[in-house]
């Protein structure tokens, strides 16, 4: 008879690093499973019929504090159980704070927060830290405990604060029941000495207290099954059908044409008629290499989706259906949309060889975080999702000069043929593409910016969630908008305004994540530098993160030297970067499993105009869900890690969900399309999404889909929107996070013809 299955269970208490923990845990007990539930998801009651199925028990972190009952959950009371239900349980941070409450320790609040900040830890080298060295841990925590004396906890580990004068304890014990737990998280990138050796040590502890009294977990059945599924890693399969047709065959021409500029192309293919719609994305500066043009025509399928919708919008020409999403949520109807849409055959060395292009709103990802939202105003709203489908596309390789021409149409090659004529005569003339000033695309134009001192006070009231342990960062946002009087009511079918907006942007702030969409009823208008996920195509598929947090312009006298010094010498640019690569490690643990790993920590990348700090973070998924007959192999799992990603964690702050919420209770309206993400999904099962930051975004509903919401504008007016702000830490000073947002902002308000000298 074989040995039951030891099993760990893992009280998630709605934080950004539970699966870093899982991971961990697996890590140290690698034959174990590990069930993951949220801290509210069963009563402590319910919760306490089922903990006889485990050897051990994690109390995971979270934002709050255990004095309310909210936050900490069913966890709480973990550490009261009577002799006779003992589990070894181990906690971290909330979770060591919870265990301290319930044997007469207080919750006070630091003297100084720490978030993101690595301490050297002392400890007193026993139990959990057992053949432990120096421990340089990472802190999220504004509150501690202070002990009572009661001789039932033990003091393990502690550090010093406020100049050495404030003793902080890091790790506890009970001195009779098997309860350990670490104020610190063992889980962080940057921790030393005190994760993995921690970890394998409590799992030791545990399973030799089990064996001293002949405790063993009761054997898996159906019962606890149905309440906590599978163990982690369990890869979340979309609803999407079995059934694809044949894949396509890509027909590609290949031209080396160096001096024809994108913008030409686009130019060529009528970007310059508002009423038909267009899509690229560009990269206009370094590090990008690749700039997609979308050559769509009469019959592209057109997708359109709002929050809280049970269908969405489809349209092929002047076709509109109202599709019902029925069973399905709309990330598993696009996924079966695409897998009916394979192809092969494409060049390997070029990252786009046709499929949907377009972008997600920032509230498109609060809707998968299960936070309750409505569309406000739904008939004069942005889509949440804006989709085209490209079967024609020309991609242009900056590095060398060479231009693609593809398409997966069967026996499209006239099109091949007469679009290869087209480039080849635009080259030969040898023309610059023009760029007009703003002053000469309007005739009156007012600016509508967010209140210098209501921002400010709002990064103060950011910092008293952060003093509370409600949050470790808050990304706090505002918009900007522009409005422009007495244009022509009926627009030109040769001169686009929009796209004069984009060119003008793309010389003014040239970015590596550029991109100019007209999906009616949206336009937007990007230059963003930073990019969210890619993924190549599988299988052997690599899914990357890029955050950026810490930004240094360029200038006469700051040299790569000084940028460094700048930035990685920054403890609030170091913090900021560090929550948000370990928050991003979670997301893509919760997905691809175990394999991910960070490439690059805080390493200083040089751009166009400036220098900026930046992580790089990769997961790779298990070969039997990489395979090439897998209904993954078209991409579908990297749309499954985009959804469990959204929204970007760089525009949120971590843990994702609270501060998400309480952003909604600090900021004006919607952010919609800003801080959302632009970008494409390749039939090859490729994708690469960019944060939409450091665009304008404007709403026209005199085209597009008869039957989707939308309107016609209000006279001869045209309203923009921008989006700017920053992320907010306990280091943080209002002013500077003022002057912050507004340098953000001039980048794209100079399109406009704006003028420092109007701000307040």
């Amino acid at each position: 008879m074989s040995p039951v299955a030891e099993r760990v269970l893992l009280v998630d208490s709605y934080d950004s690093f539970t699966f870093n923990l899982a991971a961990l845990c697996r890590k140290a007990a690698p034959d174990c499973c590990i069930h993951i539930i949220k801290n509210d998801q069963l009563s402590f009651q319910e919760l306490l019929s089922y903990t006889d199925y485990f050897s051990a028990i994690i109390v995971g972190p979270g934002p709050g504090s255990p004095e309310k009952p909210e936050d900490i959950g069913a966890a709480n009371h973990l550490w009261g159980v009577d002799d006779s239900r003992l589990v070894p349980t181990f906690g971290v941070c909330l979770g060591l704070q919870s265990l301290a409450t319930q044997y007469g320790g207080k919750i006070k609040r630091l003297p100084v927060v720490k978030h993101g900040q690595v301490s050297v830890v002392e400890h007193t080298g026993g139990d959990i830290f057992e053949g432990v060295g120096i421990v340089k841990a990472v802190r999220y925590h504004s509150l501690h405990v202070e002990l009572s004396g009661s001789e039932d906890l033990e003091e393990l580990a502690w550090s010093f604060d406020d100049d050495e004068k404030t003793k902080i304890t890091m790790a506890l014990k009970h001195r009779k029941r098997p309860f350990w737990a670490v104020q610190y998280h063992p889980e962080s990138v940057l921790t030393e000495g005190g994760g993995f050796e921690v970890m394998s040590n409590f799992w030791c502890l545990a399973r030799s207290w089990n064996t001293a009294r002949n405790r063993s977990p009761i054997p898996w059945d159906s019962k606890a099954s149905s309440v906590f599924g599978s163990p982690w890693p369990n890869l979340r399969l979309p609803s999407i059908s079995k059934h694809s047709t044949d894949s396509r065959t890509v027909l590609t021409t290949t031209l080396h044409l160096p001096d024809l500029q994108a913008v030409t192309i686009c130019e060529l293919l009528d970007v310059t008629n508002d009423k038909s719609p267009f899509v690229m994305l560009e990269s206009a500066a370094g590090p990008g290499r690749y700039t997609i043009i979308g050559c769509l025509h009469a019959s592209s399928p057109h997708i359109t989706y709002t929050i809280g919708d049970d269908f969405l919008h489809l349209q092929q020409g002047k076709s509109c259906s109202r599709v019902p999403l029925e069973s399905q949520d709309v990330w598993s109807w696009v996924a079966d949309f695409m897998n009916q849409r394979k192809a092969s055959g494409g060049l390997p060395n070029v990252p786009f060889w046709g499929g949907l292009v377009g972008y997600l709103s920032y509230e498109i990802g609060v809707e998968a975080l299960s936070i309750p939202i409505t569309a406000a105003g739904k008939q004069l709203r942005h889509p949440d999702m804006n989709l085209v489908f490209v079967d024609r596309s020309i991609v242009l390789d900056l590095e060398d000069g060479t231009i693609y021409l593809q398409s997966i149409l069967e026996g499209d090659q006239k099109w091949l043929i007469d679009t290869t004529e087209l480039l080849r005569s635009a080259a030969q003339e040898h023309s610059t593409p023009t760029i007009v000033a703003p002053s000469s695309l309007n005739a009156r134009t007012s600016f509508s910016l967010p209140d210098g001192k209501t921002y400010q006070n709002r990064v103060s009231t950011c910092q008293e969630y952060l003093s509370s342990g409600d949050s470790y960062e808050l990304c706090l946002t505002a918009r900007t908008r522009i409005t422009l009087r007495d244009l022509p009511l009926v627009p030109s079918e040769t001169e686009s305004p929009s796209w004069q907006r984009y060119k003008f942007l793309r010389e003014l702030n040239p970015a590596p994540h550029a991109g100019y969409l007209r999906l009616h009823p949206t336009t937007l208008v990007s230059s963003s530098p930073e990019r969210f996920l890619s993924y190549s195509r599988p299988p052997g598929a690599t899914f990357q993160l890029r955050p950026i947090k810490g930004t240094v312009r360029k200038g006469p006298d700051v040299t790569r030297t000084v940028a460094e010094k700048e930035l990685k010498g920054s403890p609030k640019e170091v913090a900021e970067n560090l929550m948000i690569v370990d928050l991003i490690r979670h997301d893509l643990h919760g997905v691809v499993g175990e394999e991910v790993d960070v490439k690059q920590f805080c390493a200083v990348e040089e751009y166009s105009t400036v220098w900026q700090l930046v992580s790089v973070i990769e997961g790779k998924a298990g070969d039997e869900v990489d395979a090439p007959d897998s209904r993954w192999a078209n991409g579908a799992l990297g749309w499954e890690c985009l959804k469990h990603s959204l929204p970007p964690g760089s525009m949120t702050g971590a843990p994702k969900k609270r501060s998400v919420e309480i952003l909604r209770t600090l900021e004006d309206d919607e952010r919609n399309v800003y801080s959302g993400v632009l970008g494409y999904w390749c039939v090859s099962g490729a994708g690469d999404w960019s944060v939409t930051i450091r665009s304008c975004f404007k709403y026209d509903g005199r085209y597009g889909c008869e039957h989707a919401p939308g309107a016609p504008p209000d006279d001869h007016d045209e309203e923009w929107v921008i989006g700017a702000g920053g992320a907010i830490t306990a280091l943080s000073e209002p002013e500077k996070e003022w002057e912050e947002m507004l340098i953000k902002l001039r980048s794209v308000l100079r399109v406009f013809g704006y003028s420092a000298s109007r701000e307040n």
